[in-house]
């Protein structure tokens, strides 16, 4: 029997791997889902179609397996934007099934129309019309197949009128996924080993794009004596069980992780793609990346070699001097160490109606499981989350730090713990953030997710009014007019509890933890907490005295004390 388009897309992408589908159910797709429900994907029906692409990402993300938005026309397809952008730069792999109008209705201006390859195209590594029945299986699998090889986002457009289209002559398209070995020449790998056995001091800078050459990078950190540093994305899998390890670069980054790269007389990147080239030191360079047009995109470099992390480092190891030398690696660890105490030390107060959050995020990394997931809202939560939980090798983290949006971390979350309902998953909400998407609480519940929701409560964009501060400005339209968040979610039919002062905060946390069901707890954290780079410039003690100068003008003497008492004089 001929089975019609929507069927065949099902069919489709649960050949692929999909278990679930995000999205809002409407006219378009109405077939479509018709077709879902008869299969063994589970719909998930979400209240705002951003915090399902958010979800699916979420997903994708931990798993590494595909997953599935599906919208409607214009307005539900577009909806799914922001969280499509956060899902591609996160290099998770996911489908979209945009609909749009009947085909004898498109080009007239119809209503709900859009042209979804013009808006689709330039945040996916697919993008791709149905034109033809005969086409369905073959388009949904190379989407796929882009997705999951490319690491990324596919967008399949498909009309409304044709899900109900028949293919009786269906082919047999699958989905490939290849794992090649990719490796420089031996001339370009000598060329590296001469550079390190010249170099006096070397530093490895690592990225996520070495999350699978952990082994490889302890070897050859162990012959040639050399600290690692990896950015932020890389945590989860370069910082656990890694003697080598220094911590992290840039702005979030710490004392240790700077001066790692900044002492080095030779920096080797590997898979590392860190954006911002104001810190990456005025040294000799080699970089070694997968993708041929990464190379000297963020930085000059003395060298650049194509190939996949692991492999080219277990292919260089053998060529290069073994060391005994071990003062720049110890001078580094030795740093980092007191990086790591400074963390585990921070947020300590004696007044228990001051709650720091570095305070709350110690607390909930000694209380949270081995095996937790932990997703964090773009801003402040993002740095408590990077700073101040430990990453053991069964932990997961995620947090937008290639996108930078707000209101990511409970719907990253709802993704993860569907697809891991036997792991602690908790989201570290702003509460920015949380306002954004809050109509999705009613998804947890309705859609039965017991995910675990700590909003960081500091009445403000925080992340933002830091900013303006350090830039000497007093901060604008920053302010935050909150509501009791857990009788909010006590409303939508979640477990809701509400913290105000340090002495109640272990007990609260335990008792969250411990909800069988999908549980928030809203810490009320201190507002003026500064996030402190790992060095501190002459011009940005300027420019914060500058903030405390035009703050008194401006009538507000009482923040720049509060400012200077919860920072600098405890």
């Amino acid at each position: 029997m001929a089975k019609n388009v929507a069927q065949i897309v099902v069919d489709a992408l649960e050949q692929a791997g999909a278990r679930r589908i995000y999205g809002i159910p409407g006219d378009t797709i109405n077939h479509f889902t018709d077709a879902v429900a008869k299969s063994n994907l589970r719909w998930v029906h979400v209240r705002h179609e951003e915090a399902g692409a958010l979800a699916a990402g979420g997903e994708s993300y931990f798993t590494d397996e595909l997953t599935v938005c599906a919208g409607t026309c214009g307005p539900g397809s577009l909806h799914f934007v922001n969280g499509v952008y956060e899902t591609h730069r996160n290099g998770a792999p996911m489908v979209l099934i945009a609909s749009d109008v009947a085909r004898n209705e498109s080009g007239f201006n119809f209503p709900q129309e859009v042209d979804q390859r013009k808006v689709y195209e330039q945040h996916s590594h697919f993008c791709e019309y149905i034109s033809h029945p005969s086409q369905a299986r073959r388009i949904v699998a190379k989407a796929a197949q882009t997705a999951l090889t490319k690491r990324g986002v596919a967008v399949v457009i498909v009309n409304g009128d044709m899900f109900t289209q028949t293919d009786k002559d269906e082919q047999a398209w699958g989905v490939m996924r290849p794992q090649p070995r990719c490796l420089p020449s031996e001339a370009e790998l000598s060329e590296l080993a001469r550079m390190v056995d010249e170099a006096d001091k070397v530093t490895l800078y690592a990225g996520i794009g070495a999350r699978d050459a952990l082994e490889q990078i302890r070897a050859f950190c162990d012959k040639v004596k050399v600290p690692m540093v990896h950015t932020t994305r890389a945590k989860q899998w370069l910082e656990p069980n890694n003697p080598f390890n220094v911590g992290v670069n840039g702005i979030l980054g710490n004392r240790a992780g700077v001066n790692a790269l900044e002492r080095a007389d030779l920096v080797i990147t590997l898979g590392c793609d860190f954006a911002y080239t104001q810190y990456y030191p005025d040294k000799k360079i080699a970089q070694i990346d997968i993708e041929p047009t990464h190379l000297g995109r963020r930085s000059p470099v003395d060298l650049g070699l194509v190939g996949d992390a692991a492999s080219t480092l277990e292919a260089l190891t053998p060529l290069v001097r073994a060391r005994s030398d071990t003062a720049h690696l110890s001078q580094q660890q030795a740093e980092w160490a007191e990086d790591h105490k400074g963390y585990k030390d921070a947020g300590k107060e004696s007044d228990p109606t001051l709650i720091h959050p570095q305070y709350v995020a110690n607390l909930l990394n000694e209380k949270a499981a081995e095996d937790a997931i932990f997703t964090a809202d773009g801003g402040s939560p993002m740095v408590w989350l990077l700073r101040h939980l430990d990453a053991n090798g069964k932990r997961g983290f995620l947090t937008s730090l290639l996108h930078g949006t707000m209101a990511n971390a409970y719907p990253q979350a709802m993704g993860a713990k569907l697809a891991y309902p036997e792991r602690q998953v908790i989201a570290m909400c702003g509460d920015g953030g949380m306002t954004m998407l809050m109509g999705d609480l009613l998804t947890l519940v309705q859609e039965q997710i017991p995910a675990k929701l700590l909003i960081f409560n500091n009445g403000s964009l925080g992340f933002v009014e830091m900013e303006q501060r350090v830039e000497g400005l007093v901060d604008h339209y920053t302010g935050l007019k909150n509501p009791d968040f857990a009788r909010v979610a006590e409303a939508c039919g979640l477990n809701g509890r509400r913290v105000e002062n340090a002495n109640d905060l272990p007990a609260a946390m335990d008792a969250w933890l411990a909800e069988p069901g999908p549980a928030l707890l809203d810490v009320k954290v201190n507002r003026v907490e500064l996030v402190m780079p790992p060095k501190i410039e002459a011009s940005q003690v300027a420019s914060t005295a500058m903030f405390g100068v035009k703050a008194v003008l401006d009538g507000r003497s009482s923040e720049v004390i509060s400012l200077l008492r919860d920072n600098f004089l405890r």
